[in-house]
């Protein structure tokens, strides 16, 4: 049972690594280019999945703890930590940062005004949201949309 501990918090450590580096190349290359005000810790904690994280936790520990050829072994860590730095990378960033958050031609609706273009953030409580109509980046609270339409 120890060696299962060990290996868990073995993986635990290594995906946080990981995880670190990704949200930090999303916020640098994706939040901080449409100018979206939010805070690095908040961007992680809601867009971590955990299902995701937990097997990469089992299968980088599982890894780590038992497989015991050092070239194997030096050769995952060489390869994590590359991909981990590749999130740095401006266009590895944003293109992860698109692919995660923003969503693309949709319609919200407000008691006033319909919305048409893209959701560069889907925030816990407002949408920045690109209106192509105005040719504008907008702040919409949640509480105020009616309904969202996907094109």
């Amino acid at each position: 049972m120890s060696k299962f501990f060990q290996a868990f918090l073995t993986g635990l450590f290594f995906t946080f690594f990981l995880d670190f580096f990704l949200f930090l190349g999303i916020f640098e290359h994706y939040i901080r280019f449409y100018e979206i005000e939010l805070y690095y810790n908040v961007l992680f904690a809601d867009h971590q999945n955990i299902f995701i994280y937990l097997i990469l936790t089992i299968i980088i520990g599982f890894l780590v703890t038992y497989v015991h050829n050092k070239k194997i072994s030096l050769t995952m860590f060489i390869v994590l930590f590359l991909i981990s730095l590749s999130f740095l990378i401006p266009s590895v960033g944003y293109s992860i940062g698109k692919l995660m958050l923003m969503t693309q031609k949709v319609t919200l609706k407000d008691a006033k005004y319909t919305y048409n273009g893209d959701i560069y953030y889907n925030g816990r409580n407002k949408i920045t949201f690109y209106d192509k109509e105005i040719d504008k980046i907008i702040i919409l609270n949640k509480k105020d949309l009616k309904n969202e339409t996907y094109q």
